[in-house]
């Protein structure tokens, strides 16, 4: 999977089901999707927080960008301090936002990674975490053969991936290489927020300050439907 910042619980759901999770460095930075920015509950309303990014070529890999010189860690810290201070389980939760933030790495992916494996530690996954680089294959490949070789690479007898990524690829494609593919569908389940309309699909952020740790971690590996 690509790396993303503070995503669903369903991205940490998949790294739970599994016995190892290779997170992508060596892949295409695109503009479009969640790698540096995710959503949290503003006034009601999901409202998108951003990492910053220093301007560079769209051809560079997540592993080639950097922060911003001008990333002010406190602005992004008081927005989420703002939207959930008031949040039950703010204190509980607090800490490790603050943690990941604040680290100074200022390479995007690892400082993505550093979140990745904070917040794992965090729920109480203990899944190996490895940075697809550092699997033995054809980095040059793409999509699907990239995908093929990294479970070979890994010995894996099982791929699984996003509910998103259906379209992506061919169940008979992973039969002929000795795979098992699946998919992992979160149920959603709504919890209470500040309001009335509960706002579905935020950031981990989100059910974490409204929601015991018990019941988090609960949720992350019961939660969802492997198909």
């Amino acid at each position: 999977m690509q790396p993303y910042f503070l995503p669903y619980i369903g991205y940490f759901q998949l790294i739970a089901a599994v016995d190892l999770f290779v997170v992508y460095d060596n892949i295409k930075y695109t503009k479009k999707g969640w790698i540096n920015r995710n959503r949290m509950l503003q006034n009601d309303q999901a409202m998108i927080f951003t990492l910053p990014l220093k301007g560079a070529s769209d051809k560079l890999m997540v592993c080639d960008r950097e922060l911003a010189a001008n990333f002010n860690r406190d602005k992004l810290l008081n927005q989420l301090n703002n939207a959930y201070r008031r949040a039950p389980y703010f204190e509980n939760t607090w800490p490790l936002i603050e943690g990941i933030i604040r680290h100074q790495d200022t390479n995007l992916f690892r400082f993505l990674h550093h979140s990745i494996v904070k917040t794992c530690e965090h729920l109480g996954i203990k899944t190996e975490i490895r940075p697809s680089s550092s699997l033995a294959i054809d980095h040059a490949l793409q999509g699907q053969d990239k995908v093929l070789a990294l479970c070979a690479a890994a010995g894996a007898d099982t791929y699984v991936n996003a509910i998103g990524g259906m379209e992506l690829y061919a169940q008979e494609t992973f039969r002929e290489n000795g795979l098992t593919l699946q998919f992992i569908q979160p149920q959603l389940r709504e919890y209470p927020q500040f309001g009335n309309n509960f706002v579905p699909w935020l950031s981990i952020i989100d059910v974490m300050m409204f929601n015991p740790l018990a019941t988090v971690q609960s949720w992350i590996t019961t939660n969802y439907e492997l198909i």
